[in-house]
């Protein structure tokens, strides 16, 4: 479900409201793999680039739990 709300911002270059927090549940319930914190890495790294916008007006900043990259 992760990959899937990512993909979405990714297409249309917004986070959505409900989309920022569903992630925030699922993070907070630790319903998440070693994967989905990688795209969510990549999607917290374009959001604070401004390649994707938030449409949450709120100033609630998204943190990704610490992974471990595999070679």
């Amino acid at each position: 479900m992760i990959r899937a709300l990512i993909e979405s911002a990714f297409q249309t270059g917004y986070l959505s409201v409900e989309s920022e927090g569903l992630l925030h549940q699922m993070l907070a319930t630790k319903s998440y793999n070693p994967e989905d914190l990688a795209d969510l890495s990549t999607l917290l790294d374009a959001v604070h680039a401004g390649r994707i916008k938030r449409e949450a007006s709120s100033n609630l900043v998204m943190e990704c739990p610490k992974y471990n990259k595999r070679n």
